[in-house]
């Protein structure tokens, strides 16, 4: 043995690797041609310590040297695995059975990197040869459950799982792969009951308590899992996943007390990403108290976990990110978490649906139109495929009795602006209808909620039931048209609707875009909504005469009341400013409103949104604007959220964002008094300022480039009497519209509904 490779093992056997690794370095320098065994050391080594790079540059060197040497085969294929290199590691490992076709080890190996491509039938193949060999290896046995279940091949990939855990009551993975293969076949309690004799067979292991929990809340249980989980603390407080999963299920119902076991799970392992991300996205979601201050904790644990440096790549640490860096407008951080295509197909891929919302105002060009459509579809046929495996039970035709049957399925029936948008359909029934409702909202019931219960044939509120059930109990109801509202928001269950639970089935208000399932057949649009060019969305339109939805009158009330007198007239300056959320807000956005202010010289930009408490917002803000060439002292905040309708008194112009409009927001400004300027484009989220203007017979206001959006706000800005002449009258103007007329609105939404059914029929 060399110095070089006595030094090695030396300090090997004191602990110090990176030294060993140095002096194996070393020898091979002097001499590459070193026997196999010294590059197996190596590259063993490299592995161990995480180096997987620099131990697949010497694994293609060693495999150079020795290349009848199935080891360093077996070694480079396991290498580039880590790396992602699947296909590189499948030819290398390829090679290694070449070599030794008698050997388990490469085989194995080559069947692993098989299941991550997902090529089930081919891992199916070499794992039934080495179950042959030995039926008693339990690993062998789940790993081609693995495979069948990638071919859809449910049953025989039970029973290798259950002969897996009989053989190995230790073996965790294998009775994580059963019990999630029950989950997703949504065998709730038979995934429970597995679960159950997994722990008591490996009492109070943290992966078998977590994947419990998380069956728990998957069939929405949360309450369940909660006291489940508190069962564990006093054995168990200093164990930070305990307190991880715990602060998790909380925050379905209570984030403040969520957040307090998030902050714990990080103080009991600070280095653990994945507990950074879960309070930042978290924090990110937390109404109460200072909702500044929680937003402003969270972009500060976000620049943390980006300072550590490498590319962002899970789908969701992208969205948790991608989501913070939008709510305090840093857009040179954005790029960190993947461009358009990149970070939307992730999302889609991953069953990330409500992080697509999120791509509406990233939207550039007619390609990016085309592409987020596609992301939208590949989350549609994902979710399309996964419920096949477990469709639900058709009940019998219900006889014809002359009545039309309309499921409305929304969690946000209740004080949200879906809600108030909706609530005339419950006030004026057609009578050739019986109106069914459908809500998981988790809170407590509301006066709208209420209202809406008390004039519906039905109103199914079931906030613990997932979402097969959910189908279940609405195709027991024998709808003729269920119309969803929600989309994929909070306590929202989009993927009921690709269980097909009614007839015929559409989408309408809660998601200005389509939804990406086929068995959404139709899209509530309006003249103004719909897309000039059809392709745009997937469905078939439903098309209202007038507009897209009406002022409800539980939240379009007398009070607060407009103040008739304009702020120009008490300031002598124009005042602009926004209550929509920053996610739609872009530097494009922000540049043309300050294009807007140099416009109008002495104007101020007010800012109503509770993101105004967070500093890092307010700064980043203003440097966009000075960068534009507006002074930092002409941009106001006003951190509200809920009390904000009297600040638009402070508005003398809403300027709209682009490409994704206001909705709620539009329709509030132009309640309070404040006039809205609007940029059309051609997607219908692009096009609901547009709807709302046009009904009102304010096309003027609507733009169709970034200069004409320009000029109009800067020409209504150097118009004082025109200001005043709208706010003086935009209440009445609305009220007298097809928004404000809502039973007129809610007898056109269910004429055109039954014209939609009989057509079909037909």
């Amino acid at each position: 043995m060399s110095d070089r490779l006595a030094a090695a093992q030396a300090a090997l056997n004191a602990g110090r690797t990176a030294e060993a690794i140095d002096h194996v370095l070393a020898a091979l320098a002097e001499d590459p041609a070193r026997p196999a065994q010294v590059y197996r050391a190596l590259l063993t080594q490299l592995y161990q310590a995480g180096r997987y790079e620099e131990g697949a540059t010497w694994a293609a060197r060693a495999v150079a040297q020795h290349p009848r040497d199935v080891d360093l085969a077996n070694l480079r294929g396991i290498l580039l695995r880590r790396l992602g290199r699947l296909e590189e590691a499948l030819a290398a490992l390829d090679d290694a059975v070449r070599i030794a076709p008698q050997l388990d080890a490469p085989q194995y190996n080559r069947c692993n990197v098989l299941l991550d491509l997902r090529d089930g039938a081919r891992a199916e193949a070499g794992l039934t040869k080495l179950v042959r060999q030995q039926p008693r290896n339990a690993e062998f046995q789940r790993q081609l459950g693995r495979a069948f279940l990638l071919q859809g091949k449910t049953d025989p990939a039970l029973v290798r799982f259950r002969q897996a855990v009989a053989l190995q009551k230790d073996l965790i993975d294998a009775w994580l792969d059963l019990s999630g293969a029950l989950n997703e076949l949504h065998r709730t309690k038979q995934a429970e009951e597995v679960l159950d004799k997994a722990i008591a067979a490996n009492p109070a292991h943290p992966r078998l308590i977590e994947a419990r929990v998380i069956v728990l809340r998957r069939a929405g249980q949360f309450r369940r899992a909660e006291t489940y989980l508190r069962s564990f603390l006093p054995q168990l407080e200093s164990s930070a996943w305990l307190h991880n999963q715990l602060g998790q299920t909380l925050g379905e119902y209570d984030r403040a007390s969520g957040n307090v076991h998030l902050r714990r799970a990080i103080e009991l392992e600070p280095t653990n990403n994945d507990y950074r991300l879960t309070l930042i996205e978290s924090l990110e979601r937390t109404r109460a108290g200072d909702e500044g201050a929680n937003i402003e904790e969270a972009y500060q644990l976000a620049k943390s976990a980006l300072a550590q440096g490498g590319e962002i790549t899970d789908p969701g640490a992208r969205k948790i990110l991608y989501e913070v860096l939008q709510r305090v407008a840093d857009y040179d951080a954005m790029p960190r978490v993947g461009d358009f295509r990149g970070r939307g197909r992730a999302w889609a891929e991953s069953g990330r649906h409500a992080a697509l919302m999120k791509q509406l105002s990233a939207v550039e060009t007619d390609e990016d139109r085309a592409e987020l459509l596609e992301q939208h579809q590949i989350w549609g046929r994902k979710v399309e495929r996964h419920t096949a495996e477990a469709p639900i039970r058709r009940p019998k035709p219900r006889a014809k009795d002359g009545r039309i049957r309309l499921g409305l399925m929304s969690s946000d029936l209740r004080r949200h602006p879906v809600g108030y948008f909706a609530m005339p359909l419950f006030e004026s029934i057609d009578e050739r209808f019986d109106l069914y409702a459908y809500s998981y909202s988790q809170g407590a019931e509301d006066e709208v909620q209420k209202a809406m219960a008390s004039r519906a044939k039905a109103f199914r509120w079931k906030p613990e039931i997932g979402a097969r059930e959910a189908a279940q109990v609405i195709a027991d109801d024998q709808l003729d048209m269920l119309i969803e509202l929600g989309g994929s928001t909070y306590m929202n269950k989009l993927d009921v609707m690709a269980y097909r639970p009614a007839a015929r089935q559409a989408s309408w208000l809660g998601y200005p875009h389509s939804a990406g399932l086929s068995t959404i057949d139709y899209l509530v649009v309006d003249p103004y909504v719909m897309p000039q060019r059809p392709e745009l969305i997937q469905e078939r339109p439903l098309m209202l005469p007038h507009a897209w939805y009406p002022l409800g009158a539980f939240h379009f009330r007398p009070e607060p009341a407009a103040n008739p007198e304009p702020p120009v007239a008490r300031n002598g300056y124009v005042t602009f400013g926004t209550a929509n959320n920053p996610q739609k807000y872009t530097p494009h956005v922000i540049a043309a409103w300050a294009r807007v202010m140099r416009e109008t010289p002495g104007s101020r930009f007010l800012f109503i949104r509770p993101e105004g408490g967070a500093r890092t917002f307010r700064e980043n803000l203003c440097a966009i604007f000075e960068a534009g060439g507006v002074s930092a002292d002409r941009i106001q905040f006003e951190p509200v959220r809920g009390a904000h309708l009297p600040h638009y008194n402070r508005l003398d112009i809403s300027l709209d964002c682009f490409p994704q409009t206001g909705g709620t927001t539009t329709c509030e400004s132009m309640w309070m008094g404040a006039p809205c300027v609007t940029l059309v484009g051609a997607g219908v989220f692009e096009r609901l300022s547009y709807s709302t203007l046009m009904n009102l017979g304010l096309g003027d206001l609507c733009a169709h480039s970034v200069d004409e959006y320009v000029a109009i706000a800067a020409g209504l800005a150097a118009n004082p009497a025109r200001i005043a002449e709208l706010r003086s009258g935009l209440r009445q103007r609305m009220q007298a519209s097809p928004l404000g007329q809502t039973q007129a609105w809610a007898r056109d939404f269910y004429a055109a509904v039954a014209r939609t059914l009989e057509a079909a029929d037909h």
